[in-house]
This record gives structure tokens, C-alpha cells and sequence, in this order.
């Protein structure tokens, strides 16, 4: 399933985004505030990734992608890539089983292990949490 944006040409507005997810729309914020209040000098970015998969908004460090946010209708996804030091340290904490199957089962790049996490509510924000601090200390 491709981003609820498609249209290359136009870079999604806050209207567009709010509209777009709905009552997810305070998790989503949530979300890409914390690494900023984690790491202050992250930055955040629109990025269009082709028909395929249309825009995505990524919040960075100065070397890495900390966390991917990917609209959906009335929802959105969160992926990360974790590399092996940060996949061990999640799968030794206490974040979600659920979370832990999908990180053991996903396949391995170079680059690290990639997962995708639907957000339908803020059931799972305290989990996400701790992976987007996973992230930035490894």
C-alpha cells in the first residue's frame, strides 16, 4: 500500500496531512517531536520515493534516517532500519512481542533490518518511543 500522496508535483501540506490521517494525526506529531526533543538538532523532510510508493516524511540525525513516517488513509505507518547493535538491544527489552517477531523475521540488508509498525491509535506510542531512542543511542 502506497502513501495517500501520490501526486510528485505536490508536497503534502500540514491541511493535507491532518485531513489525510485523521485522528492519528496527534500520534503522528507526537512521534516526530520526540526525536527532536531526543536529538534537537534532527530535521525533518517531505521525500518523494517514486510512483510506487509516493511521499514519506523522514526525521533525521546528521547521518541517518531516525524514523520514517508514512501517511495513510485515516492512519500511518512508522519504519525503521535497525542495525545489529540496536536489533540486540530491542530484542532484550521490554517493547512489544509483536514488534520483537517482526524485527527477528525481517529480512537483513547492509544497512540493518528494516520493520514497519501500523499506527491506527496510540496504542503502540510507548514502544515506538523506545525504538526511536534505540535508534539514536546505537
Amino acid at each position: 500500500m502506497k502513501s495517500v500522496f501520490s501526486n510528485k508535483e505536490a508536497e503534502p501540506s500540514l491541511y493535507d496531512l491532518k485531513k489525510a490521517l485523521g485522528s492519528t494525526y496527534d500520534t503522528w506529531q507526537e512521534l516526530a517531536d520526540h526525536v527532536v526533543e531526543l536529538y534537537p538538532a534532527a530535521t525533518k523532510d517531505w521525500k518523494f520515493s517514486g510512483e510506487k510508493f509516493g511521499w514519506s516524511f523522514r526525521v533525521k540525525d546528521k547521518k541517518r534516517v531516525v524514523l520514517y513516517l508514512l501517511p495513510r488513509d485515516k492512519f500511518f505507518k512508522v519504519a525503521f532500519v535497525f542495525g545489529q547493535k540496536a536489533t540486540d538491544h530491542i530484542l532484550k527489552s521490554g517493547i512489544s512481542e509483536n514488534i520483537k517477531a517482526e524485527l527477528r523475521n525481517a529480512k537483513v540488508y547492509a544497512e540493518g533490518r528494516g520493520i514497519r509498525i501500523d499506527v491506527n491509535d496510540g496504542a503502540l506510542t510507548d514502544d515506538i518511543k523506545k525504538l526511536i531512542a534505540i535508534k539514536i543511542s546505537n
